[in-house]
């Protein structure tokens, strides 16, 4: 009996080592997340094998495991930069991003977790400056601003790519210029468009005047090429041809053919 105590003091001692030890070597990577081993006493950084996926996993308490959010996530910056005349240009964007999850050990041995400071915003304000100073106030305000984000979308990413990483998408939410320089655009614009709203006026009044001076035309050559057609005998068989119906109607009294000065009929007794 009395060795039951000493037998069971290292029992004891063991099972809490072994507890002691499984939760130093266990590890939880949460949803939308990845793990990066490193061997302490190995190569360091494991670059040859794919990440740690989501989920539970056991490693060895010497080692670490650095995790790192896999998922598409979003970033906004606002951003002071100089149009291609000199103006100051108030640029707010937002970018799409994710580590590429495929290397994301050579993310973490060449760059670290702090890439998007490193990278990312960096580069995506030395486009955006070199985008930017390409256009003048006006084109930034009215009709540039899908090229200017493509612009600075395209030219991130041939960066970043090489970098690890996965830019999906560049945003320009905003664009803020000088208020005097704002106004005289506005101005301009305005102008441009009542411009527009005349000579469109002038033209649609320019071609009305021109359909009617071409139908009264037609109208005259008509009337003229109908009085040239038209013989005095012409007209006298007109006028017996109408006349003969007139006395066909119930209202018509005596005809008298050739009373008149001209030779034709003549329709007396009317009620």
């Amino acid at each position: 009996m009395d060795r039951l105590p000493k037998i069971g003091l290292p029992i004891i001692v063991g099972v809490i080592l072994v507890i002691i030890l499984i939760s130093k070597s266990a590890i939880t990577i949460g949803s939308g997340q990845a793990g990066v081993l490193y061997r302490t006493f190995g190569d360091g950084v494991v670059t040859d094998k794919p990440p740690l996926g989501e989920g539970f996993h056991l490693v060895a308490p010497w080692n670490k495991v650095y995790v790192y959010e896999v998922r598409r996530q979003e970033i906004f910056e606002k951003m002071k930069v100089l149009s291609s005349n000199g103006l100051d240009i108030q640029l707010d964007a937002s970018a799409w991003y994710q580590p590429n999850y495929n290397e994301l050990g050579k993310l973490h041995q060449e760059i670290g977790e702090n890439y998007l400071q490193r990278i990312i915003l960096p580069t995506i304000r030395s486009a955006a400056r070199s985008v930017v100073g390409r256009y003048t106030p006006e084109q930034l305000y009215s009709s540039k601003r899908d090229a200017i984000q493509a612009e600075i979308f395209e030219e991130t990413k041939k960066i970043v790519d090489e970098q690890y990483i996965v830019l999906d998408e560049i945003l320009v939410r905003d664009v803020t210029l000088p208020p005097t320089i704002k106004e005289a655009i506005e101005r301009k614009l305005k102008q441009e468009q009542e411009s527009l709203e005349y000579e469109f006026r002038l033209v649609t009044a320019q071609k009305e005047a021109e359909r009617q001076r071409i139908e009264a035309q037609g109208k005259a050559d008509a009337n003229k090429i109908l009085s040239a057609s038209l013989t005095d005998k012409i007209l006298q068989d007109k006028g017996i041809e109408a006349t003969l119906k007139l006395s066909q109607s119930p209202n018509s009294k005596v005809v008298v053919v050739g009373s008149s000065g001209d030779g034709l009929p003549l329709i007396l007794g009317n009620n």
